[in-house]
């Protein structure tokens, strides 16, 4: 749940940083950073991993001359022992080798030597009872669907987490509670959109932010590499919770024999009085279907698997909180820095070649498309749509000679520093133009066609690499040891945001508006979109209305939800369905021949 594991400067890290961001992060460190590693010590989590046999060795060996007293001089001679031995260690795993020389040994093993995580302390009554919890909301609210209950089952294994990395001696830093915040935040997204596309993009950034908030990844490594340490709980995790059951069922720590009898008692009074009190009483009866989960014999076997994948989840959570990976400490060499001319050259003429087209966009935006149609010969849908696509492509690429540049850079000066940024700097700047001519002629094709998933998606993915080329930009004049983290909180905020304005009821609000200026509206394409639309297409005139919210209707009269499977989206539609119901007249030729008149208008 902290973020020490990478708050004090890990070993490797300086090569780990040149291999990625050179020139960048070669100042010295900010003051921020700095007092982020002086907080002190955050419990045997977040300290150094296991010793190596070699050091181990030394110290054996350190701890044994001490003790050999002043006056022999055995210390003396321990001691330096001790220090040749840790020198021969650090020079093997560091791999300080002559580049003529051959090395035999496993490198990537050597990349990954200090990322293991130490045993967690055993597991506590608090860590437990979240588990418990977790499973019997899942095995309750997970069977009709996600939404709310999503976020419910969330809530008690986050808790589990928290109490495993307490009862380890780690404290939550400010970015483990910005990453545990988002990641609860990100879970709202199925509560209020019926769409699955946004919904299913914020449980996996969720996911990304939730293992940052566990491993507290800062580098590159601890940013790329966090969400797996969770697949590294699977075994691990549920074995340490049941030694932590097994221990308390018998001995010393008590017995869970009565506290499992009392449970069973509550539950068959529960079941027994409330199935009577139903009986008595019609309100109540409804109240209690509308507050109690459907728990019908027939889904038992599928209620037990929720259960069992709740509580293998929590503490999963709870031990990678306890015991995390150290991915920060992955040792990643630098790359070889270049000569000036063969590091600089290809990059200068790149950048000649995105001014040259750069100064041409600029020649048709105050010129007008109109010559410039005449004389390629195209439509204007033809060279917006054939235009954003390659300009998505050279973004990318961009981004990639950037960080291709940044591992090979040269670093030797000041003046080399000088010239990575400045190169790099303006290359950024061109990117930027690219940017914004690739979203400018995605605005064109939906003028022309109309808004779609496809198209919302990519234009939003466009803009999430200009963001991070200015947060590139940024790291060049203030350094970037905040960049790993900066860029995956704009994805994970950029997600979050994409969810919270539905997307699919932008698109229908865009194409209603375009079917009201120039009349044509794709009538097969809105049929597919989710419940979020309803409220756009319930501005359309009948009977267009209704053949549009047909498929809407149907989704939601054969669902029948409860509350905390119904998300707010699905809600709003069936409030709508019920103020206006659908028309007679929008029967299947009716529809079928607006679809058609349409299209082609």
């Amino acid at each position: 749940m902290s973020d020490t594991p990478s708050e004090a400067e890990p070993r490797g890290s300086a090569s780990n940083d040149s291999g990625v961001k050179p020139g960048i992060d070669a100042g010295e460190p900010e003051a921020s950073e700095v007092s982020e590693a002086s907080e002190g010590p955050e419990g045997p989590a977040d300290e150094v991993p296991v010793a190596r046999a070699g050091d181990a060795l030394s110290k054996g060996d350190s701890t044994r001359g001490d003790s050999g007293g002043s006056g022999s001089g055995g210390s003396g001679s321990s001691r330096a022992d001790s220090e040749k031995r840790n020198v021969a260690t650090r020079d093997v795993t560091t791999q300080d080798i002559d580049e003529d020389e051959e090395w035999e040994g496993p490198v990537v093993e050597s990349w990954f030597a200090d990322v293991q995580a130490r045993p967690p302390a055993p597991i506590g009554n608090a860590t437990l009872w979240a588990a418990l919890a977790t499973g019997v909301l899942s095995m309750l609210l997970l069977g009709d669907g996600l939404a709310l209950n999503l976020l419910l089952v969330a809530i008690p294994a986050a808790l589990g987490a928290y109490y495993a990395a307490q009862a380890a001696g780690r404290r939550p830093h400010r970015w483990t509670l910005v990453w545990g915040v988002g990641g609860l935040a990100l879970l709202s997204v199925p509560a209020l959109r019926d769409a699955d596309w946004p919904s299913f993009l914020a449980v996996v950034a969720a996911v990304a932010a939730g293992s940052l908030a566990l491993h507290g990844g800062r580098t590159w490594t601890g940013v790329l590499f966090g969400p797996i340490g969770l697949y590294t709980s699977l075994v691990t995790g549920p074995l340490w919770g049941w030694s932590g059951l097994r221990e308390r069922s018998g001995g010393a720590r008590g017995n869970v024999g009565p506290m499992v009898r009392a449970l069973a008692v509550a539950a068959v009074l529960l079941v027994v009085f409330g199935a009577l009190f139903a009986g008595a009483d019609a309100a109540f009866a409804d109240l209690l279907g509308g507050l109690v989960p459907d728990a019908s014999v027939s889904g038992g076997p599928w209620h037990v698997v929720l259960f069992v994948i709740g509580v293998v989840g929590a503490l999963v959570v709870a031990h990678t909180a306890a015991a995390p990976v150290q991915w920060d400490r992955v040792e990643v060499p630098a790359g070889r820095p270049r000569g000036r001319v063969e590091w600089a050259l290809p990059l200068i003429v790149l950048a000649a070649l995105f001014a040259v087209f750069n100064a041409v966009q600029l020649a048709v935006l105050f010129g007008g498309y109109d010559a410039v149609l005449e004389k390629t010969g195209q439509t204007y849908a033809e060279y917006a749509r054939q235009g954003f696509w390659q300009l998505l492509l050279v973004t990318l690429l961009t981004l990639l000679v950037i960080v291709l540049a940044l591992r090979w850079a040269p670093r030797d000066s000041s003046g080399d520093w000088t010239l990575v940024r400045a190169v790099l700097g303006t290359l950024c700047v061109l990117a930027l133009v690219v940017v914004a001519s690739a979203v400018r002629r995605m605005d064109m094709y939906v003028e022309a066609y109309g808004l779609t998933r496809l198209r919302i998606s990519v234009v939003t993915v466009e803009l999430w690499l200009g963001l991070v080329i200015v947060l590139i930009m940024a790291a060049g004049v203030w350094g970037a040891r905040w960049l790993p983290r900066a860029v995956l909180a704009s994805a994970a905020v950029g997600v979050l945001a994409f969810g919270l304005v539905s997307p699919d009821a932008l698109i229908a609000e865009r194409n209603v508006q375009r079917y009201e200026a120039k009349g044509s509206f794709d009538l097969d394409y809105a049929r597919g979109l989710s419940a979020d639309a309803a409220p756009a297409l319930d501005k359309l005139d009948e009977p267009l209305r209704s053949c549009v919210l047909q498929s809407i209707a149907q989704d939601l009269e054969g669902a029948d939800k409860s509350w905390y499977a119904t998300s707010l989206g699905e809600a709003r539609a069936r409030d709508i369905l019920d103020r206006r119901p659908m028309s007679p007249d929008a029967d299947w030729n009716v529809c079928n021949r607006l679809g058609t008149e349409l299209a082609y208008r």
